[in-house]
């Protein structure tokens, strides 16, 4: 009984992967071949006048292939996975009723684990503790927090890097609040079934066979990006919105290297290695998230039968 229900769920698909991996062009050819609709699960193609350093499809492109979950906020706002959930499942309502399949597309990873999985029902945020975090971040430095948290929360620390900011506070502030790790919400929000997604999933991954060549695509797509005017991009997102260093939108790899020059705390010549290097620890994230997420077939990018192989896949699956 339980299969026959499972099997009667509308179809979804995810489609993710680091960067620089070929999603795009993967899912645009989807879209040409079936019945899709793209929902971009991109956590810094969600602000608006961010296009270049997020790689965000041009006007032309998104005519062609629209995109949801785009252009949603200010540079100035903040946008949270419970947020990207909701407007997930909206969306995909929306597709689906439409008789089209929702087809997600991003390197986001913590969006699809939220979406496939749900959220575990952690503390609100406290603005007194997360200002009292970030003194302490700027007397010891984020590094030195994150030691703290490997102390009291090892699991969690493992999975951050030593300057992730965002989470390391976060991590910190439940701790401090709650007295529980992280993990130890997220053992009771798997426990329960009322955040299941309502959708039968064909989960889709590309990697790289040659991390050599991940590289080298990381380094032209972010040479790419400073010859189209990242930071100029930067310049007048500063002119136009009220935005600091420490806003989500400028943690952004390669809007944080760009701001850090522009506020003399790197130079001019080193940009171009720093935001390369920021992208590459930002891939290797990303497919370390990969390696733990159950349920998806992968596909090594450098395979020149790779396309054929998935949309034969799509197919059985939409069948």
């Amino acid at each position: 009984m339980a299969l026959m229900v499972a099997t009667t769920l509308p179809p979804a698909i995810f489609l993710m992967g680091p960067t620089a991996s070929g999603k795009t062009a993967l899912a645009f050819e989807l879209v040409s071949r079936f019945p899709l609709e793209i929902i971009s699960v991109d956590s810094a193609q969600v602000f608006r006048d961010m296009n270049i350093g997020t790689a965000k499809p041009d006007a032309a492109t998104l005519a062609r292939f629209p995109h949801r979950l785009i252009d949603l906020i200010s540079p100035e706002e903040r946008y949270s996975a419970a947020h990207f959930r909701n407007d997930a499942l909206a969306a995909m309502a929306e597709i689906t009723a439409a008789g089209k399949v929702p087809l997600l597309v991003g390197g986001t990873m913590l969006y699809f684990k939220a979406l496939r999985e749900g959220l575990a029902d952690l503390p609100e945020a406290d603005a007194e503790l997360r200002a009292e975090i970030d003194r302490e971040a700027a007397e010891k430095g984020w590094p030195a927090l994150h030691a703290e948290l490997a102390r009291l929360d090892p699991a969690t620390a493992a999975r951050l890097a030593p300057n992730d900011s965002q989470r390391i506070q976060r991590a910190l502030e439940v701790l401090r609040v709650s007295g529980e790790p992280l993990d130890a919400f997220f053992a009771r929000q798997q426990q329960g079934s009322a955040n299941a997604l309502p959708y039968r999933v064909l989960g889709l991954a590309l990697t790289h066979g040659d991390r050599a060549v991940l590289h080298e695509r990381i380094a032209s797509r972010f040479d790419a990006m400073l010859r189209d005017g990242l930071v100029a991009e930067v310049e007048a997102l500063r002119r136009n919105y009220r935005l600091d260093a420490d806003l989500p939108s400028m943690r952004s790899v390669g809007y944080r290297q760009v701001w850090e020059m522009q506020e003399g705390r790197i130079p001019a010549a080193e940009l171009r290695d720093r935001g390369v290097f920021a992208t590459r620890q930002f891939a290797k994230r990303q497919l370390t998230w990969l390696k733990n997420t159950p349920n998806i077939d992968v596909f090594d990018c450098l395979d020149t039968g790779f396309t054929a192989t998935i949309c034969k896949k799509t197919d059985a699956f939409l069948a």
